[in-house]
């Protein structure tokens, strides 16, 4: 892949609908008609611009938020899928966010490190032999968010399979991560230091994007 740019143009249309993105629609369509990169996954990506195009804005919105927001299993955070309420994620977080400052990236105040859009953009601020390592590591938890977008019939699974489609690498499949009690994680770790939720102790370590034996046959 030689344009950094597809990755932003995957990115921004990830992100939560906004006005300013239905503006901009003619010239998502312009990139999606002259970039090759996106000419593999063509069809299914004109049916989403098509949707965002043919849709009020705020049931785009609403979609959105029951789908991403309200929904776990389909959540946009690569670390949700593969470390759950594991305390591992704070360390993967830290490691990541790391790597971003590594290049000079910063991320908005509310942003998390491992939230897919951003994931994204940083892949198209940085080298391509860089970004390629990076996708090559995450195309498994991609792939993986692509499968339950694909089964819920979600327009969204477009984008998701089209960001797979730019490694040469073929995603695995995960094994679920457990999911860890609450209560019991904050009476195990402790509180965070907002006191809400369990301390989670950074290790500074090689990025990855899933934790050793994540990768697998589905038991």
């Amino acid at each position: 892949m030689s344009n950094p740019l597809v990755f932003k143009w995957l990115s921004a249309l990830m992100c939560y609908p906004e006005q300013e993105l239905l503006d901009a629609l003619p010239e998502f369509q312009t990139a999606l008609d002259e970039w090759p990169e996106l000419s593999p996954k063509r069809e299914a990506l004109q049916a989403f611009l098509d949707y965002l195009g043919n849709t009020p804005l705020r049931t785009l919105q609403e979609y959105y938020v029951l789908n991403f927001d309200r929904n776990r299993h389909q959540a946009l955070y690569l670390f949700e899928h593969v470390y759950g309420e594991d305390r591992d994620r704070g360390s993967a977080m830290v490691d990541l966010l790391e790597e971003y400052r590594r290049h000079g990236f910063e991320l908005g105040n509310e942003e998390l490190p491992d939230y897919l859009p951003a994931v994204l953009e940083f892949l198209s601020f940085i080298p391509e032999e860089d970004a390629q390592k990076l996708l090559a590591d995450a195309v498994h938890v991609i792939a993986h968010i692509a499968r339950k977008l694909d089964a819920a019939q979600s327009p969204y699974a477009a984008l998701l399979n089209a960001a797979v489609s730019l490694t040469p690498v073929e995603p695995k499949p995960l094994v679920e991560p457990p999911v860890r009690d609450m209560d019991e994680a904050m009476e195990m770790f402790g509180p965070d230091i907002a006191g809400v939720e369990p301390l989670l102790k950074p290790s500074i370590e090689t990025v990855q994007f899933y934790p050793k034996g994540s990768l697998g046959a589905r038991p």
